[in-house]
């Protein structure tokens, strides 16, 4: 038989997060929870990205289509299989790092660190990109108050605010995010009931063949560039370490949060193509950035519309809030695994806040702001983020099936419907990856590179060596015999916890209940067993005996 280290394979039966030490406060509630998500998804999503996707349904930019409603439903539904595996794996590993922590406990830290680098990378440049995105709203202010606002310095100072505001911690962002979230969704409410009774309704813009483009390519086209506007949703549990009863608030907060932005995504959508002309949303230099104030101003008038703009500012501020938090948590999470240095782990003394590791994300946006096209590589960046949602429905069906082997995982709510959700998902996003063409795959390829240079150079020296439940996954498959023996070793080493090379009746006890051999195995069973599997009587037993205690049981049950 092969032999392996105790410390490999300890991290069979032991829990991974015990080594995590949660120095974070826990203080958000489900309320907070689902403002969050909704701060880091409604921005972009709806003062952004509407006319863009008319022109992506259309094919043409002299030709927009309105049926962008189905491409938001159709997204949405792609989205709620990695929803409900990321509510199952929040709530058994409720630590802040979200989607980090689970690939890399279930993959290991070289697939840790690549995801790891580009959940970062991707969230920032999202967070940037909402920076920018404002910019196209700015203008009415230069109207409003006859000023010359420069677009860059804006930005610039609008971001050391933010970082100053994550610094002193979440509940000063959940306290700037609440109003404008709840302020934005009731105004631009009131503005399409106000649609309904004033302005003639051409349901045919929402509804007709025509307004689908090509039909169902276009419309799945679309749904794969409107993804972005839904990547916010699982964006808490990356402050999982952060949250009052996970257990309980996250996938409740996850799901609520996703069927509230569906919801007002599908809603709103239909009312701007209905109620003003989708061709009015193209300016001369393509599809504008500004399409809430061109509705507004066509439904309302100019004040309801420079209004408008105003709470276009701040939603997108509210996203760049948000995702300056939970970007800021990946390298936090990396750090305590040491694939990343210590430094970054420490959080503030007064704030309980990572202020390192959310000053170094600070910085990294503002390269970007100042030197790189931040919207041309969010859009790279969306496909990394399919490829996301791909390994964490992944991550459930290894871990659901190597479970026995890895005892550690025990999520508080398990997804229903298991495997089915997670394969249908996994498909689905493969397939929006196709649709995606080559700039999905050469971000991908770039993320990966880098991250395998930081593994490489730094984190592999620096980490522990662990058996993965990926390495028992695959060999339940290709070697069922040897994953099991893996699975023995690993419960004798755990349970062996002065490493003596034995154990007594209580640290067998220990061991057998972690393997979970038989149900009716009580203590005075197990007593039994051990006695007669001690064949010199010293009162110990080494691993051969501990072994052919378990063959007796497994005997016994054929």
């Amino acid at each position: 038989m092969k032999s392996f280290s105790p410390k490999e394979l300890v991290g069979l039966i032991s829990n991974p997060l015990e080594r995590v030490v949660e120095t974070l406060e826990r203080k958000l509630g489900l309320f907070s929870v689902i403002i969050i998500s909704l701060a880091s998804m409604l921005g972009t999503g709806l003062f952004v990205i509407p006319a863009l996707a008319m022109v992506e349904m259309s094919g043409s930019g002299s030709n927009p289509v309105g049926g962008i409603w189905l491409a938001f439903l159709l997204a949405g539904i792609v989205i709620l299989p990695a929803a409900i595996s990321k509510s199952e794996l929040a709530t058994a590993m409720p630590s802040s790092g979200g989607a980090y922590v689970y690939i890399e406990k279930s993959f290991g830290p070289q697939i840790g660190t690549v995801l790891g680098v580009g959940l970062w990378a991707t969230t920032m440049f999202k967070s940037a990109f909402a920076l920018l995105g404002f910019k196209a709203y700015l203008w009415v202010l230069d109207e409003m108050f006859g000023i010359k606002i420069n677009i860059e310095i804006a930005a610039l100072i609008l971001l050391v605010l933010i970082v100053i505001i994550n610094i002193l911690g979440v509940k000063q962002i959940k306290k700037v995010q609440t109003p404008i979230v709840l302020v934005s969704v009731i105004f631009l409410t009131i503005i399409c009931i106000k649609a309904l009774f004033t302005v003639p309704m051409n349901w045919d813009n929402a509804f007709s063949k025509d307004a689908f483009g090509s039909g169902i390519v276009s419309v799945a086209e679309t749904s794969a560039f409107v993804f972005v506007a839904y990547a916010g949703v699982t964006k808490i549990a990356a402050i999982g370490g952060e949250i009052k009863q996970p257990e309980k608030n996250i996938p409740t907060g996850l799901l609520l949060s996703l069927l509230i932005s569906c919801i007002i995504y599908v809603l709103f959508s239909i009312m701007m193509v209905a109620a003003v002309e989708p061709s009015q949303y193209i300016g001369e230099n393509g599809a504008r950035e500004d399409p809430v104030y061109v509705f507004v101003d066509s439904v309302a008038g100019k004040t309801y519309a420079q209004i408008s703009a105003f709470l276009a500012i701040t939603m997108l501020t509210g996203m760049a809030l948000a995702g300056v938090m939970a970007t800021s948590r990946f390298p936090f999470a990396m750090a305590r695994d040491n694939l990343l240095p210590k430094s970054i782990e420490n959080v503030h003394p007064k704030y309980d806040t990572p202020h390192l590791s959310i000053i170094f994300t600070g910085l990294a946006m503002g390269f970007c702001i100042s030197f790189l096209p931040v919207k041309d590589i969010a859009k790279l960046a969306s496909g990394f983020k399919i490829m996301i949602f791909i390994m964490i429905n992944c991550c459930v069906i290894v871990l659901r099936t190597s479970s026995k082997s890895h005892s550690w995982y025990e999520p508080k709510w398990k997804s229903p419907f298991f495997p089915i959700i997670q394969i249908l998902g996994i498909i689905v996003s493969i397939w929006l990856i196709y649709l995606m063409g080559s700039k999905a795959l050469i971000g991908a390829l770039a993320t990966i590179i880098i991250g395998l240079i930081i593994y490489h150079s730094y984190g592999k020296k620096n980490v522990n060596p662990e058996i993965t439940p990926w390495d028992t996954f695959k060999l339940m498959f290709t070697n069922p015999d040897e994953a099991e023996k893996r699975r023995l070793y690993a419960a004798f080493h755990a349970a062996d916890s002065n490493s003596k090379g034995n154990l007594n009746l209580q640290e067998f006890t220990s061991a057998m209940n972690s393997l979970q051999l038989k149900a009716e195995l009580n203590d005075k069973i197990l007593r039994n067993y051990f006695h007669a599997a001690d064949l010199n009587g010293d009162g110990v037993l080494d691993v051969n005996e501990f072994l052919i205690s378990i063959q007796e049981i497994k005997q016994e049950e054929e």
